[in-house]
Protein backbone atom coordinates (compact mmCIF):
# COMPACT_ATOMS: atom_id res chain seq x y z
CA UNK A 1 0.00 0.00 0.00
CA UNK A 2 2.63 2.31 0.86
CA UNK A 3 4.38 1.74 -2.85
CA UNK A 4 0.66 2.64 -4.45
CA UNK A 5 0.82 5.32 -2.33
CA UNK A 6 -2.43 4.57 -0.69
CA UNK A 7 -0.92 4.90 2.78
CA UNK A 8 2.08 7.61 4.06
CA UNK A 9 4.78 6.26 6.63
CA UNK A 10 6.80 8.53 8.82
CA UNK A 11 9.55 5.88 8.26
CA UNK A 12 10.86 3.38 5.73
CA UNK A 13 8.71 0.94 5.04
CA UNK A 14 11.56 -1.79 6.34
CA UNK A 15 11.89 0.42 9.52
CA UNK A 16 8.14 0.27 10.13
CA UNK A 17 7.97 -3.16 10.01
CA UNK A 18 10.89 -4.17 12.38
CA UNK A 19 9.17 -1.57 14.82
CA UNK A 20 6.37 -3.34 14.59
CA UNK A 21 7.59 -6.58 15.12
CA UNK A 22 9.55 -5.26 17.80
CA UNK A 23 6.69 -3.70 19.92
CA UNK A 24 4.97 -6.86 19.69
CA UNK A 25 7.08 -9.12 20.56
CA UNK A 26 6.61 -10.80 17.71
CA UNK A 27 8.43 -14.03 15.96
CA UNK A 28 8.96 -13.43 12.33
CA UNK A 29 8.95 -17.29 10.37
CA UNK A 30 11.30 -17.80 7.79
CA UNK A 31 10.14 -19.10 4.44
CA UNK A 32 11.90 -22.23 4.50
CA UNK A 33 12.31 -24.95 1.48
CA UNK A 34 10.07 -27.52 2.72
CA UNK A 35 7.43 -24.86 3.24
CA UNK A 36 7.66 -23.59 -0.19
CA UNK A 37 7.62 -27.36 -1.47
CA UNK A 38 4.51 -28.07 0.69
CA UNK A 39 2.35 -24.88 -1.04
CA UNK A 40 2.76 -26.39 -4.56
CA UNK A 41 1.30 -29.74 -2.65
CA UNK A 42 -1.58 -28.57 -0.77
CA UNK A 43 -5.02 -30.87 -0.18
CA UNK A 44 -7.36 -29.95 -3.47
CA UNK A 45 -9.09 -27.63 -4.23
CA UNK A 46 -5.87 -25.76 -4.60
CA UNK A 47 -5.77 -21.91 -4.07
CA UNK A 48 -4.94 -20.40 -7.03
CA UNK A 49 -2.57 -17.32 -5.27
CA UNK A 50 0.93 -18.11 -4.80
CA UNK A 51 1.18 -16.10 -2.08
CA UNK A 52 -1.20 -17.30 -0.32
CA UNK A 53 -0.47 -20.87 -0.73
CA UNK A 54 3.11 -19.86 0.95
CA UNK A 55 0.77 -18.18 3.72
CA UNK A 56 -1.32 -21.64 4.32
CA UNK A 57 1.48 -23.91 3.87
CA UNK A 58 3.36 -22.25 6.90
CA UNK A 59 0.44 -22.19 8.82
CA UNK A 60 -0.16 -26.16 8.28
CA UNK A 61 3.73 -26.24 8.85
CA UNK A 62 3.61 -24.11 12.46
CA UNK A 63 0.25 -25.28 13.48
CA UNK A 64 -1.16 -21.96 13.29
CA UNK A 65 -4.76 -20.09 12.51
CA UNK A 66 -4.95 -17.29 9.76
CA UNK A 67 -6.58 -14.69 10.64
CA UNK A 68 -8.01 -13.39 7.52
CA UNK A 69 -11.37 -11.35 5.72
CA UNK A 70 -9.90 -13.38 2.53
CA UNK A 71 -12.44 -15.33 1.39
CA UNK A 72 -10.85 -18.02 -0.78
CA UNK A 73 -8.48 -18.96 2.16
CA UNK A 74 -11.52 -18.74 4.81
CA UNK A 75 -13.28 -21.23 2.04
CA UNK A 76 -9.96 -23.42 2.35
CA UNK A 77 -9.90 -23.40 5.75
CA UNK A 78 -13.53 -24.32 6.01
CA UNK A 79 -13.01 -27.26 3.82
CA UNK A 80 -10.45 -28.87 6.84
CA UNK A 81 -7.47 -28.28 5.30
CA UNK A 82 -6.04 -24.96 7.31
CA UNK A 83 -7.02 -23.69 11.15
CA UNK A 84 -8.55 -19.93 9.99
CA UNK A 85 -10.86 -16.91 12.02
CA UNK A 86 -12.61 -14.45 9.93
CA UNK A 87 -12.46 -10.85 10.97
Amino acid sequence: MVSRGRVHLTQTPIEWFRSFVDDRNTRVLDVTPEVLVASSFLPQPLHNDPADRILIATAREHDLTIITRDQAILAYGAAGHVRVLAC
